[in-house]
């Protein structure tokens, strides 16, 4: 059998040297530069654990029994009840404060009937304030089987009762009122239209305003005189003339002063 030739690789100038090992100045300077790195990865880890706990125990805490809504009160409530208020607004289960929104709050509380607006500032650590403006009472309605709505001026049912309210301006019109805290609707809008905007010159010595069919608005006096105001347009130009007639013409109890038609008004006896 005829050996096999083994070829040797010639000699690489430099590779004892480095088979001898690295340059120590090298490998201590590799080694502390992984260290570094080690200790800036287990400082960033710390942090971010650190602020993650700090995170996760606030929200916790916040929303802990220490900072929810456990001192809740109201002020400029008249007809409706405290705790009816803070009833509507949500907060009897004690919220937690962070999780207030109080436009929202205020808004639940604006669907009681005598609630105008209100207003809900959050007081830490544990407190809520309700601020309330409540409606005003200006117009009276008999409702269906005897009983009386009281409504603000713009037309919100405040309150029945089965005895009327005294010194309310008495409104008929063609659509009896709801419940507490619903509004008239359009077919009431022009009797609404004048009992809002009746002039200081004569608006005291209105007792009624009746809405007839076809918008025909008609007001009775204490004097007793009846006005037809017709539709609710150009009310300034009729109140003009009501006011006038009022202050200088010569009337009897029963006549009726229509000014229906702005600066030709019409007055005929009973």
């Amino acid at each position: 059998m005829t050996p096999t030739a083994t070829k040797t690789r010639p000699a690489v100038p430099g590779a004892a040297k480095a088979r001898k090992g690295m340059d120590p100045r090298i490998r201590a300077r590799r080694t502390a530069v992984t260290r570094e790195k080690g200790r800036q990865r287990l400082h960033l880890l710390a942090i971010v654990t650190v602020v993650t706990g700090a995170v996760v125990g606030g929200w916790y805490l916040l929303h802990s029994p220490l900072f929810s809504a456990r001192s809740v009160t109201v002020s400029g409530n008249t007809h409706e009840a405290a705790a009816l208020v803070v009833q509507a607004s949500g907060l009897s289960r004690h919220s937690p404060l962070i999780d207030i929104n109080t436009a929202t709050v205020a808004a639940a509380i604006e669907r009681l009937p005598w609630v105008r607006s209100a207003t809900v500032r959050v007081q830490w650590p544990d407190g809520v304030h309700i601020a309330v403006v409540e409606e005003a009472p200006g117009l009276v309605m008999s409702e269906p089987g005897g009983q009386w709505a009281s409504l603000s001026i713009d037309g919100r049912v405040l309150a029945v009762s089965a005895v009327r309210p005294p010194g309310l301006l008495a409104m008929t019109g063609p659509q009896a009122p709801g419940a507490a805290g619903t509004t008239l609707g359009a077919r009431d809008q022009a009797g609404l239209a004048v009992a809002a905007t009746l002039p200081a010159s004569f608006g005291a010595q209105v007792t009624a305003v009746t809405v007839e069919p076809g918008d025909w608005v008609q007001m009775a006096l204490t004097t007793p005189i009846v006005v037809d105001i017709g539709t609710a347009t150009q009310l300034p130009a009729k109140y003009e003339d009501v006011s006038a007639l009022l202050a200088g013409a010569s009337l009897h109890n029963g006549d009726v002063i229509d000014v229906s038609v702005p600066d030709a008004p019409t007055v005929t006896g009973p």
